[in-house]
């Protein structure tokens, strides 16, 4: 045991007072000033959240609470009732010299519209209803103001029991 303690005490001299004989030369490092030690905890493999986990109501609280940043993102269309415009072939846009007048609704698809709606006593909301349309696109039919679609054309043909399309409109 003594020696085991002159071997502790000589270990214990040499680390508290080195020789004269030794020189420290600092290391060089990429930051200046001392290095301190970063004690955080660093998590490997976490995953990500999800995008159905970040709509979630207590997410976003969880996250406003914390202070993180909360992007929001409107969808440009959504709940609009907004029908396509009316295709126009572009070269023929191009080509005439004039602004291109977009064509309406004809006289007799017109009065073929209102005959039929009044046959069957209904009103234009009604109407709009069945086609599933806002009451808005009837009356703009019904005065010569809209341009023609096929489908809502197609879908009143079928309500109203009349032709529109074609030559033969009665």
């Amino acid at each position: 045991s003594n020696f085991y303690a002159t071997i502790k005490f000589s270990v214990l001299s040499l680390s508290l007072s080195p020789p004269s004989s030794l020189v420290f030369v600092k290391m060089p490092s990429r930051y200046p000033g001392s290095i301190t030690q970063d004690w955080e905890p660093v998590v490997l493999n976490k995953s990500r959240a999800k995008a159905q986990d970040l709509r979630n109501p207590k997410a976003v609280n969880q996250a406003l609470r914390s202070g993180a940043p909360i992007q929001t993102v409107r969808k440009a269309d959504a709940g609009s009732n907004k029908k396509a415009a009316p295709v126009v072939n572009a070269r023929k846009l191009d080509e005439a010299a004039e602004p291109a007048a977009l064509d309406r609704v004809s006289t007799e698809v017109r009065q073929a519209i209102q005959k039929a709606r009044l046959q069957k006593k209904m009103s234009q909301a009604d109407l709009a209803k069945q086609i599933n349309e806002r009451t808005q696109v009837v009356q703009e039919y019904e005065n010569g103001k809209a341009v023609p679609n096929q489908a809502v054309l197609g879908k009143m043909e079928k309500v109203l029991g009349v032709k529109l399309r074609g030559k033969a409109v009665k």
